[in-house]
């Protein structure tokens, strides 16, 4: 593992936001020394079946961020994600900020490009987004620093930013009793998610982890905060005496038998644009749906 600059002793104060419709976790992170914030993750909402979108879920962050008076620098995309959409540009409108993503997009935008049968005016270099972070790239909020981990698997442009004491995961890990995302999207790799979760399990102990999604297995009340060494001793795919082996064995299995998520179609063709909806040829926000394709 490279030598990635970690401080546990800063100490930065974090907000979250559950959107109960995707069961999605959304953060603001405070440096603690400064009024510089990031949102991490953020939901943007889609009535589906009346193809309405919303912004309540971003609007309680940003009326969080205006209350406390703090100064918005980075919007932060762990990843493309599949099952939300992001409200990253329409919280930039709002705030200002850059929207960061792991290089890595430009391979999700190269393979979705094709299935989506995007023209020559998609861009495929990830000039979306204000930055691309490589492993171990570091970023400033405020007086904090910041760092990104590539950790590959779920999709190939999975990112855990590391932000003092605090962590968060993206899809790479969930809580111990969730265990880990699925690895069977197209460029996901379960032999690639479990190095990328050694990983994450060896920055220290007491390192907070932040989760993106909860689902509240076996009816408990929905969590997104654990640490290190909880995840190492409990986790019930990675943790204890478990082998890579063990976990590829069983997350090939368990993908086979897992539905595609409900909004992957809407959310993919956005997020691959930095939370833009696409527009068809006379300027009309459109989506597709392509058949037979994922």
């Amino acid at each position: 593992m490279m030598n990635y600059p970690v401080n546990m002793n800063i100490i930065p104060e974090v907000e979250a936001f559950f959107d109960e419709a995707t069961n999605t976790i959304s953060y603001v992170v405070k440096d603690p020394t400064s009024d510089a914030c990031a949102v991490i993750d953020s939901v943007m909402d889609l009535d589906y079946a009346a193809a309405r979108i919303t912004h309540d879920s971003a609007d309680r962050m940003i009326a969080h961020i205006k209350e406390r008076g703090l100064n918005l620098e980075w919007i932060i995309e762990t990843h493309v994600h599949a099952d939300h959409l992001s409200a990253a540009p329409y919280i930039q409108q709002e705030l200002g900020g850059k929207i960061g993503v792991g290089e890595g997009i430009m391979i999700v935008q190269e393979t979705f490009g094709k299935i989506f049968n995007e023209g020559t005016e998609f861009q495929r270099d990830g000039s979306q987004f204000d930055a691309l972070f490589k492993d171990g790239d570091t970023y400033e909020i405020g007086n904090l620093q910041a760092f990104a981990m590539f950790t590959p698997g779920h999709t190939p442009a999975c990112m855990v930013h590391v932000l003092g004491n605090a962590t968060f995961t993206g899809d790479t890990l969930f809580m111990p009793d969730g265990g880990s995302a699925r690895a069977d999207f197209p460029g996901g790799d379960a032999g690639v998610l479990y190095d990328s979760i050694m990983k994450v399990l060896s920055l220290p102990d007491e390192m907070r982890l932040f989760m993106c999604h909860d689902y509240g297995p076996n009816g408990r009340d929905i969590a997104w905060e654990t640490s290190v060494a909880e995840e190492k001793a409990n986790n019930i795919h990675v943790g204890g005496d478990k082998t890579k082996d063990d976990f590829v064995k069983f997350r090939r299995e368990r993908d086979a038998q897992l539905a595609m998520p409900t909004l992957i179609i809407p959310s993919l063709q956005v997020n691959m644009r930095a939370g833009e909806v696409p527009k068809d040829k006379d300027g009309n926000p459109m989506l597709k749906v392509p058949i037979n394709s994922l």
